[in-house]
């Protein structure tokens, strides 16, 4: 059974609480089972870590590398930020999925270049909670080579 890592960055822990208007009012845990049921239907394996902290995530993607199969990420905020998440996503051998919740692009101008970007098989934006199920949709198509 394949794994997917999935990556949860800042201030994610804070949803359902933080800006609904932008975020909605699911939680992340909403989000993470959304995710266990897209994995449980396509015969994934689904671990999640969630961390404020940016080295923290630096470690987990290290700690992937040879173990886990694909990773989906959202890396908040991070995602515009982090040269060092960049450097270890680059460095994994599996697809990458970059998942936001809203459409950064239709946001302050600071959110529209992702670093992650340049280094994910692509990027899943805008679609709310929904982004969970289709980023775990496209990381198993990646995995079977489509």
């Amino acid at each position: 059974m394949s794994l997917v890592l999935l990556l949860s960055g800042p201030n994610l822990n804070l949803l359902g609480e933080r800006e609904p208007a932008v975020y909605g009012t699911d939680t992340l845990a909403d989000h993470v089972a959304r995710a266990e049921a897209a994995a449980a239907r396509l015969g994934l394996e689904l671990e999640h870590l969630q961390s404020n902290h940016e080295g923290e995530l630096v470690d987990a993607v290290h700690d992937a590398r040879g173990r886990a199969d694909a990773l989906v990420i959202n890396a908040g905020a991070l995602s515009h930020t982090s040269w060092s998440l960049h450097d270890a996503v680059a460095a994994f051998e599996g697809p990458v999925v970059e998942l936001h919740i809203s459409n950064p692009a239709a946001r302050e101008p600071f959110r529209h270049t992702s670093v992650l970007a340049p280094v994910a098989s692509g990027v899943i934006a805008g679609f709310g909670g929904l982004g969970y199920e289709l980023a775990i949709d496209a990381a198993a198509a990646l995995l079977k080579g489509a």
